[in-house]
């Protein structure tokens, strides 16, 4: 099955709230972490690479495009994700 870009998710922290929290962290692995945990979040046939941009099977594009990315993130728990990656 064919996929195709529905979008542009921005799933990385940045640089602002990594100061704010005031620790050492492996960056990289956060953000696989978050990433993963995206990913397990979205309905089969939908998937963010590593990008950050969202493919879609053609099907369901307007789903993808249609999705509450902000509160898909919201769930994730990133204070366990930074705590589980602090160098």
């Amino acid at each position: 099955m064919s996929r195709i870009e529905a979008g542009i998710v921005a799933y990385t922290l940045s640089s602002d709230y990594y100061a704010r929290v005031g620790a050492d962290f492996d960056t990289e692995a956060v953000d696989d972490a978050i990433l993963a945990e995206l990913n397990r979040r979205l309905p089969s046939g939908i998937v963010v690479e590593r990008s950050g941009k969202v493919l879609a099977d053609e099907e369901l594009a307007e789903e993808a495009r249609s999705l509450d990315w902000p509160a898909l993130l919201q769930q994730i728990d990133v204070d366990q994700i930074l705590a589980d990656h602090a160098r």
